[in-house]
């Protein structure tokens, strides 16, 4: 697992401002500060995939280059997950993509929910890496629950999932039921509070990108 803000980098001062309540009142700013923070995912990642060696033919000669050699396909959760997803995509421009529409349902007396999924669209995803992005890794339910409705499509060559902000049992709980993917988040926090929102977090990241939903 990589965290971001395990070193002082960029990443540190967009994910201080997607926390900053005032900072928050910007809808276009909160969604740019995901879409960058998706581009610093997508170099990291990009460092454990694998390149090919080929010849590049400039106007003076011919240089020997690094292409990428695998197939990339960028699966969100919608919607959410829709300014995290644009950020990876701007680096991994030729990748497919998936989308997934996913919802926590009521909470009963217990504050326990589960999670709804009404929606989905998929390449074929066999034998290539996918990237599962949503900015809020709270309780791992979502996730884990896009993880396995993916598989319908094929059987990926690797799983990456990323998140800007990971509660620390989001992650015990990918590590444990999806040991097989790799995780990358921005920051841990390490509390939810009894409707399981991150604490501190920074609120509904659906709401702050694109307004309230009714």
């Amino acid at each position: 697992m990589l965290t971001l803000t395990e070193n002082n980098s960029l990443a540190n001062h967009f994910l201080s401002e997607l926390r900053d309540e005032q900072i928050q009142k910007d809808s276009m700013r909160f969604r740019r500060n995901l879409e960058r923070l998706g581009e610093v995912f997508a170099y990291e990642i990009s460092k454990t995939l694998n390149f090919q060696k080929q010849e590049v033919s400039t106007q003076l000669g011919i240089k020997k280059t690094y292409h990428l050699s695998q197939d990339v396909v960028l699966l969100t959760i919608l919607r959410a997950g829709l300014p995290l997803h644009q950020g990876l995509l701007n680096y991994f421009d030729k990748a497919e993509n998936a989308f997934i529409g996913a919802y926590r349902g009521k909470h009963d007396e217990k504050e326990a929910f589960e999670i709804e999924m009404d929606y989905i669209t998929s390449p074929d995803i066999n034998g290539k890496v996918i990237i599962i992005s949503d900015p809020m890794l709270a309780t791992g339910k979502s996730i884990e629950k896009a993880y396995h409705a993916m598989l319908r499509y094929g059987v990926p060559a690797k799983t990456h999932i990323v998140s800007a902000i990971a509660s620390q049992y989001g992650v015990r709980f990918i590590q444990t039921h999806l040991p097989q993917c790799h995780l990358w988040v921005g920051d841990i926090d390490d509390e939810m509070n009894s409707k399981s929102y991150i604490v501190p977090g920074l609120g509904d990241a659906g709401d702050l990108a694109f307004g309230e939903k009714i």
